[in-house]
């Protein structure tokens, strides 16, 4: 099978290197910088829902939103480039950023902005994006935040067999493994191209809030 739409192992995975990607810092909107150390109090998540484009536009524009970014997670090979993930033999998905200030947002609330703004139960896929890049994944930085996923996931599963989805969602709900930042035309490329493809599409299906 294509490694396109398999997870490959670790052995199995291209070399990558040494050296990050190098980046103006400054976000495209939010006019502070894209990376760490980010002010006091801030928290950080990571989400990965299909073709990062639309996705970090949908955080960037939440109140309580600091920062974002876009980049790669999940895999194996250090610092890959867009080329080498859309090959599938990296093993990493595209990811989101999301530095926010939980004095004004929530970490549910993001949650809940990610169930319901893509599909959760598709595998290696996100509508007519396939591959193991688009696969839906949390990734988690602390005991709280991995027990608020698997709580809202089961919530949602449940949302989607009342709306009589019987599939199974597919997210993964992982501890946060190292995030490598994309390369600087994927940052905020919505906002730089406001014509540019999205894909962010909900399902009509709305978590009650708690």
């Amino acid at each position: 099978m294509h490694t396109r739409t398999r997870m490959i192992a670790p052995v199995e995975a291209l070399p990558g290197r040494e050296t990050p990607m190098v980046l103006e810092p400054l976000h495209f909107v939010k006019k502070v910088s894209m990376f760490p150390p980010y002010p006091e109090g801030l928290d950080i998540a990571h989400f990965a829902m299909g073709c990062f484009w639309g996705v970090e536009r949908l955080f960037w524009e939440l109140p309580g939103v600091y920062v974002t970014a876009v980049g790669y997670q999940g895999g194996y090979t250090p610092n890959p480039t867009y080329e080498e993930v859309c090959t599938g033999s990296t093993g990493h998905t595209e990811s989101v950023l999301v530095v926010y200030d939980p004095q004004i947002i929530s970490y549910s609330t993001l949650l809940k902005i990610f169930w319901e703004h893509h599909n959760p139960a598709e595998g290696f896929r996100q509508g007519n994006d396939v591959g193991t890049q688009y696969r839906s994944v949390i990734f988690t930085h602390s005991e709280q935040q991995q027990q608020l996923a698997i709580q809202t996931r089961d919530r949602y599963q449940s949302a989607m067999w009342a709306y009589n989805d019987n599939r199974t969602i597919t997210t993964e709900i992982t501890v946060a493994k190292t995030f490598y930042f994309a390369e600087q035309y994927h940052q905020q490329y919505l906002a730089k191209n406001p014509n540019g493809y999205c894909g962010i599409a909900g399902l009509g299906i709305c978590l009650p809030n708690k």
